[in-house]
């Protein structure tokens, strides 16, 4: 396998990850006024474990993380500036297991991604995006418009294949999706297409019948070559904070889900909702989403989310 040539990260996008991570209510938010005592001590790290609760982490990763600085330092005089380093460096370790880029096999021409998620999460940009980074990194991409309920979605897959230089499948508003996802593949292949991405409609995770729509979508990718989809992404806005991880298990009962996307963290989102997805799926996190810029799409690096997420300097 190799990996089609991955862009740096733009000037400023951390940056503009760690200030919407910084918004009230946010973990580095939280961590501003927790030391009213320079010792970490049973207050302090019930404190701790409160505000890890409150930016998404979940109970049992914040009474892990919590336990991990208590065991180095407990009872030890200790900063605010030294804590937000501590915790990065635990929220890092946690992620690092999950932090891998999106591989396309050569050997699998074209290598097929399906993309789901529910309405709103940014499927159709996503993709839109991702098709740039990998049009950079020297692959022939093509876009399937698989939403054929939404002719909006049609339109704007359309304008994102322009603009990248991507080949474009679409059919008529309210066609059959697996249908197209079947045309489009075929028509990848014969262009030497290396990579498909397909669109899906936004789908709620308690909609059986839009459920049953995506199954029947990888059902037919398999006609054509049984090991298709190569890679199931799931799209997850991330101001859904613990909605998430039902959205996960919904998803995973239709498709064997290969990896996430983590979109709209420039919002109102508290971020920590990551750290609970990757103790509970152990999913790989491809990429996090902060605009809606071409480059606004980056490869997730778990020791950056890290310290942006807890404030912690470079």
């Amino acid at each position: 396998m190799r990996m089609f040539g991955e862009p740096p990260p733009p000037p400023g996008f951390f940056d503009r990850l760690k200030q919407g991570l910084a918004k009230q209510g946010g973990l580095s938010d939280s961590l501003v006024g927790l030391f009213t005592r320079k010792k970490l001590d049973a207050a302090t790290l019930a404190e701790l474990e409160e505000a890890l609760i409150r930016a998404d982490l979940g109970a049992a990763q914040a009474k892990a993380i919590a336990a991990a600085i208590a065991r180095s330092r407990y009872e030890a005089d200790i900063s605010g500036t030294e804590l937000r380093v501590l915790l990065a460096e635990e929220i890092a370790r946690l992620l690092a297991p999950v932090a891998r880029p999106l591989v396309p096999d050569d050997s699998k021409k074209p290598f097929v991604v399906l993309v789901a998620g529910v309405n709103g999460a940014g499927k159709t940009t996503t993709i839109g995006k991702m098709a740039k980074r990998l049009i950079s990194g020297g692959a022939k991409v093509t876009l399937a418009a698989g939403d054929t309920f939404r002719a909006a979605a049609i339109e704007q897959l359309g304008i994102w294949s322009k603009r990248t230089g991507a080949q474009f499948v679409a059919g008529k508003q309210g066609g059959d999706a697996a249908g197209l996802a079947f045309t489009a593949f075929e028509q990848a292949r014969a262009s030497g297409s290396d990579v498909l991405l397909i669109d899906t409609a936004g789908r709620l995770q308690n909609k059986a019948g839009l459920m049953a729509e995506l199954e029947k979508i990888a059902r037919v990718l398999g006609k054509l070559d049984p090991t298709a989809p190569h890679a199931v992404l799931l799209v997850l806005d991330a101001t859904t904070g613990q909605n998430a991880i039902s959205q996960v298990e919904a998803f995973t009962q239709s498709v064997p889900l290969t990896g996430l996307v983590m979109t709209k963290l420039d919002g109102t989102a508290k971020g920590g909702i990551l750290v609970a997805l990757a103790a509970r799926f152990g999913l790989p996190v491809h990429y996090l989403g902060v605009g809606e810029g071409e480059d606004d799409l980056q490869a997730f690096d778990a020791a950056a989310f890290a310290r942006a997420l807890t404030g912690a300097e470079t």
